[in-house]
């Protein structure tokens, strides 16, 4: 295997972990704090809550410096504990409705509801164990713990896809009939409010720190508010006189699951595979070629590990330039790209 050797005028910096380990080492300096909090994306009553909810805890401290590979961990596990809340809440209405009608598949649909909340568990442990150090043996650290969560979470949106079509065909096949249809129903609209709002919060939450696993996370919520409005459809379609609509909503609603199954699979997996978003590589390029003194930005690579972003790539330079000069540029160069995409935390020049 060849080794790529630096041409006369081409520059290298060392790692970041080495650099930041060192201050005397240039980028020993921390990054900038840094956070976007845009109102007109927290629209309605509910997304407003959510949003405030989201920032408890959360201070701003003059002239405070924040890692944001660390703020986008912490406020993921932020998220998670602010959203079992939730969903424990959700869960706990389900709960007394289906003690007071005396339903059994009312409660098994509760006790289901709390069961599937518990997949936050491998995301909260994997954002945990983002905020730890790179070592000798993960010398990238431990952010790639964050996209395997994101698996778990989708094989559970597919185990749920079954489920559900499970049911349905089985309903459509034996019918059975519903009882206590108005207590379901309260329980169903419950079920779909609580689920959906903590879906839209976790997706909200992961595409601003760039967390794949997160958004998948919302996802799996999303799918069980879906099942809860299956059941209200049944509900309405019972009360109407026609309970078949309970097993052919049922259907519906699983093809919908398979759809955002295909989206939740193909973004953890595209992460896996260490694919970036295009629009990303050209606006680094661009960023890096703009810089005085760089004669040419070749080799330029980037990976998502979690959610934050490493990249590296060479430049080439004058070759009448000091070393101290080549340096210079070099040491502009990265801090450019790490003012123009906020979730960059390392790069290698």
């Amino acid at each position: 295997m060849s080794e790529h050797r630096p041409q006369e005028g081409e520059f290298h910096l060392p790692p970041e972990s080495e650099r930041a380990a060192d201050p005397s080492q240039p980028g020993a300096e921390p990054q900038a704090h840094r956070h976007e909090h845009d109102g007109a994306e927290h629209e309605g009553v509910i997304d407003r809550l959510w949003h405030r909810l989201a920032y408890l805890g959360h201070s701003h401290e003059v002239g405070a410096v924040v890692d944001p590979a660390l703020a986008g961990s912490e406020r993921g596990i932020w998220t998670l504990k602010v959203s079992i809340a939730g969903l424990g809440l959700t869960a706990l209405f389900q709960l007394v409705i289906a003690l007071l009608s005396g339903s059994a598949a009312l409660l098994a649909d509760t006790v289901h509801n709390i069961g599937d909340a518990a997949t936050s568990i491998p995301l909260w442990i994997a954002f945990s164990l983002s905020r730890r150090r790179p070592t000798p043996q993960y010398p990238y650290g431990y952010g790639r713990a964050e996209d395997l969560a994101g698996v778990i979470i989708v094989l559970v949106i597919l185990a749920s896809a079954v489920i559900a079509g499970y049911e349905s065909v089985s309903k459509l096949l034996n019918p059975r009939p519903m009882t206590h249809i108005w207590w379901v129903g309260a329980a169903a609209i419950v079920g779909f409010l609580g689920n959906e709002a903590v879906a839209g919060y976790r997706i909200r939450v992961g595409r601003q720190i760039g967390s794949a696993a997160l958004v998948a996370d919302g996802q799996h919520a999303r799918v069980d508010g879906l099942t809860s409005l299956a059941v209200l459809g049944g509900v309405i379609g019972t009360a109407a006189g026609f309970p078949i609509l309970d097993p052919l909503i049922g259907l519906g609603i699983t093809i919908v699951i398979l759809f955002i199954l295909k989206d939740a699979a193909g973004s953890v997996l595209r992460r896996l595979m260490d694919a970036v978003e295009p629009e990303i590589i050209a606006r680094l390029e661009r960023e890096a070629a703009g810089t005085p003194g760089v004669h040419d930005v070749h080799d330029l690579r980037v990976r998502w590990l979690g959610h934050t972003l490493h990249a590296e790539l060479h430049i080439t330079v004058d070759e009448d330039l000091p070393t101290r000069e080549s340096h210079r540029i070099a040491e502009e160069v990265r801090h450019r790209l790490l003012h123009a995409e906020p979730r960059l935390v390392a790069v290698f020049v």
